[in-house]
């Protein structure tokens, strides 16, 4: 993304409520992260979508915002044989998950019935779960999560600027920094150099 398209989408959506939407969700993340005793995020996606793509950007943001807890831990449906050790993890930690856990799910779709099981075993060991759903409307995701943001689209690049501006909104104190700054931040830093991300 190039300062040209951050600038027209700050520009699209402003008055339009997203932004606001958007500053309390990633508030509740980072609330959820940061909470006395947590002890990491869990990100997951579908079957068919790895969300690679914002697992990179918040570890950027961990890095630059100094919340460590912000990078994740990125859950796969299938592991590889010789997976590096921070690509290594199944979808077996969601079972295991417990109270001082936090579990974002990506689901540009439909969640499959496997991965909603283990989100629901997540829940009931008392994580917090947090959904990024490209559906609107009720789904099992949607209640299953404490909260949900509702791209509504399936269109592959708003779900993608949505992670973009999740990721963004989560890395700086909402007290200090508005969503809209946050994004300008992002425009420089993705204009200005190399990312700082193993992904």
């Amino acid at each position: 993304m190039d300062a040209v398209r951050v600038s027209a989408l700050r520009e699209r959506l402003a008055g339009t409520g997203w932004l606001e939407a958007v500053g309390g969700f990633a508030g509740s993340l980072r609330h959820a992260v940061g909470r006395r005793g947590a002890d990491g995020l869990l990100l997951v996606g579908t079957e068919a979508y790895e969300p690679w793509h914002l697992a990179a950007h918040l570890e950027d943001e961990a890095a630059w915002s100094d919340v460590p807890r912000l990078a994740p831990t990125l859950l796969r449906h299938h592991v590889p044989e010789r997976a590096p050790a921070h690509l290594a993890h199944g979808l077996r930690r969601l079972t295991e998950a417990g109270r001082r856990a936090t579990v974002l799910v990506v689901a540009p779709a439909a969640a499959g019935a496997g991965l909603l099981e283990r989100v629901q075993d997540a829940r009931r060991g008392g994580a917090t779960v947090l959904a990024l759903d490209g559906t609107t409307g009720p789904t099992d995701l949607a209640g299953l999560a404490h909260e949900r943001l509702a791209v509504g689209t399936a269109e592959e690049e708003p779900f993608d600027l949505a992670q973009h501006l999740v990721s963004t909104a989560a890395g700086g104190p909402p007290a200090r920094r508005s969503p809209l700054g946050r994004l300008a931040d992002l425009a420089g830093r993705l204009t200005a150099g190399p990312s700082i991300s193993r992904w």
